[in-house]
Protein backbone atom coordinates (compact mmCIF):
# COMPACT_ATOMS: atom_id res chain seq x y z
CA UNK A 1 0.00 0.00 0.00
CA UNK A 2 3.02 2.72 0.57
CA UNK A 3 4.09 1.81 -2.64
CA UNK A 4 0.51 2.93 -3.90
CA UNK A 5 0.36 5.94 -1.81
CA UNK A 6 3.68 7.31 -3.21
CA UNK A 7 3.23 6.79 -6.99
CA UNK A 8 -0.21 9.08 -6.11
CA UNK A 9 2.09 11.34 -4.75
CA UNK A 10 4.69 11.11 -7.03
CA UNK A 11 2.00 11.45 -10.06
CA UNK A 12 -0.06 14.36 -8.49
CA UNK A 13 3.17 16.40 -8.17
CA UNK A 14 4.69 15.77 -11.66
CA UNK A 15 1.27 17.26 -12.39
CA UNK A 16 1.64 19.92 -10.69
CA UNK A 17 5.34 20.40 -12.16
CA UNK A 18 4.60 19.29 -15.37
CA UNK A 19 0.96 21.87 -15.71
CA UNK A 20 2.99 24.59 -13.94
CA UNK A 21 6.12 26.00 -13.83
CA UNK A 22 7.54 23.57 -16.87
CA UNK A 23 4.41 24.38 -18.55
CA UNK A 24 5.07 28.48 -18.37
CA UNK A 25 3.46 31.01 -20.04
CA UNK A 26 4.57 30.19 -23.74
CA UNK A 27 3.60 26.58 -24.01
CA UNK A 28 -0.17 27.81 -22.54
CA UNK A 29 -0.34 30.34 -25.02
CA UNK A 30 0.90 28.35 -27.89
CA UNK A 31 -1.01 25.06 -27.45
CA UNK A 32 -3.90 27.36 -27.97
CA UNK A 33 -5.45 26.34 -31.76
CA UNK A 34 -7.89 29.18 -31.67
CA UNK A 35 -5.45 31.82 -30.81
CA UNK A 36 -1.62 30.56 -30.82
CA UNK A 37 1.36 32.75 -30.66
CA UNK A 38 1.98 33.63 -34.07
CA UNK A 39 4.27 31.56 -36.16
CA UNK A 40 4.45 28.27 -33.78
CA UNK A 41 2.61 25.29 -34.68
CA UNK A 42 0.19 24.87 -31.65
CA UNK A 43 0.21 21.11 -32.35
CA UNK A 44 3.60 21.05 -31.86
CA UNK A 45 3.63 23.00 -28.40
CA UNK A 46 0.28 21.18 -27.25
CA UNK A 47 2.54 17.81 -27.88
CA UNK A 48 5.53 19.25 -26.19
CA UNK A 49 3.24 20.18 -23.46
CA UNK A 50 1.32 16.51 -24.05
CA UNK A 51 5.05 14.77 -24.01
CA UNK A 52 6.01 16.15 -20.29
CA UNK A 53 3.11 14.81 -18.61
CA UNK A 54 3.68 10.98 -20.64
CA UNK A 55 6.96 11.09 -19.24
CA UNK A 56 6.34 11.67 -15.79
CA UNK A 57 4.08 9.20 -16.19
CA UNK A 58 5.90 6.85 -17.41
CA UNK A 59 9.13 7.24 -15.48
CA UNK A 60 6.47 7.14 -12.33
CA UNK A 61 4.42 4.11 -12.71
CA UNK A 62 7.49 2.03 -14.88
CA UNK A 63 4.65 0.99 -17.51
CA UNK A 64 6.45 2.96 -20.51
CA UNK A 65 3.31 2.35 -23.33
CA UNK A 66 1.22 4.87 -19.88
CA UNK A 67 3.08 7.25 -21.97
CA UNK A 68 0.91 7.18 -25.06
CA UNK A 69 -2.32 7.16 -22.92
CA UNK A 70 -1.11 10.14 -21.40
CA UNK A 71 -0.05 11.84 -23.79
CA UNK A 72 -3.47 11.29 -25.88
CA UNK A 73 -5.49 11.81 -22.58
CA UNK A 74 -3.82 15.43 -21.72
CA UNK A 75 -3.97 16.43 -25.63
CA UNK A 76 -7.84 16.02 -25.81
CA UNK A 77 -8.43 17.37 -22.55
CA UNK A 78 -5.93 20.62 -22.83
CA UNK A 79 -7.32 21.24 -26.70
CA UNK A 80 -10.83 20.79 -24.72
CA UNK A 81 -10.18 23.12 -22.16
CA UNK A 82 -8.35 25.60 -24.94
CA UNK A 83 -11.27 25.69 -27.58
CA UNK A 84 -13.84 26.34 -24.21
CA UNK A 85 -15.42 23.08 -24.39
CA UNK A 86 -14.62 22.24 -20.47
CA UNK A 87 -13.67 24.93 -17.55
CA UNK A 88 -10.00 25.06 -15.95
CA UNK A 89 -11.46 22.80 -13.10
CA UNK A 90 -13.16 20.28 -15.28
CA UNK A 91 -9.36 20.12 -16.87
CA UNK A 92 -7.98 19.40 -13.65
CA UNK A 93 -10.30 16.93 -12.31
CA UNK A 94 -9.67 14.78 -15.62
CA UNK A 95 -6.38 14.83 -15.22
CA UNK A 96 -6.30 13.85 -11.94
CA UNK A 97 -8.53 11.12 -12.69
CA UNK A 98 -6.38 9.64 -15.83
CA UNK A 99 -3.53 9.39 -12.74
CA UNK A 100 -6.02 7.83 -10.65
CA UNK A 101 -6.36 4.89 -13.97
CA UNK A 102 -3.03 5.11 -13.96
CA UNK A 103 -2.01 3.59 -10.40
CA UNK A 104 -4.52 1.10 -11.17
CA UNK A 105 -3.18 -0.17 -14.15
CA UNK A 106 0.37 -0.24 -12.96
CA UNK A 107 -0.93 -2.23 -10.27
CA UNK A 108 -2.49 -4.47 -12.85
CA UNK A 109 0.91 -5.08 -14.33
CA UNK A 110 2.56 -5.63 -12.19
CA UNK A 111 0.76 -8.86 -10.67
Amino acid sequence: MNDIAMMAVALVAGHALADYPLQGDFLAKAKNRDNPIPGVPWWQALAAHAAIHGGFVAAITGVWWLFFAEFAAHWLTDDAKCRGRISFNADQAIHLVCKAWWILIAVAVAF
